[in-house]
């Protein structure tokens, strides 16, 4: 099943369980995708969609981090929760070590490359399968940059 097709179900759930929360958060998911596609002028495959509720989700975990720093622990799980609900639609993210596999068979086949490039080929092979941030911080050691 496409994974905007899963979300309106669960809309639609929502809205039959009079979960407000749930629902106002999956009206925003469906309002983010419909943008896309007015941007993009077609409908979204599923890949596309994967990327906006990355979008979503990378907002979700900023907001987390800042309302900590603010001492907003409220907000922070209000947070916590809507990131729990789109990552169930995302795919299985990458362990930190299958990543690190993946960055030593990249340098590997690449020894004369800088960082940058090596960057560039990890984040083209793990697209969507790992954390940026996370590639970046193991490719960087792995270089001993």
């Amino acid at each position: 099943m496409e994974i905007k097709t899963q979300i309106e179900e669960k809309m639609k759930e929502a809205l039959k369980n009079q979960n407000t929360e749930v629902l106002s958060l999956f009206r925003m998911l469906k309002s983010a995708i419909k943008n896309a596609e007015i941007e993009k002028r077609a409908e979204l495959e599923d890949a596309d969609v994967i990327r906006v509720l990355e979008r979503e989700a990378k907002q979700r975990r900023d907001s987390i981090e800042q309302y900590r720093a603010g001492n907003r622990e409220d907000l922070a799980n209000h947070e916590q929760s809507e990131l729990e609900i789109i990552e169930e639609f995302l795919p299985q993210k990458m362990t930190e070590e299958e990543i690190r596999a993946e960055v030593k068979d990249i340098i590997s086949e690449n020894p004369d490359q800088d960082f940058g490039r090596i960057m560039g080929a990890v984040m083209f092979r793990l697209s969507g399968k790992a954390d940026g941030s996370l590639v970046q911080k193991i490719v960087r050691s792995e270089m001993g940059a």
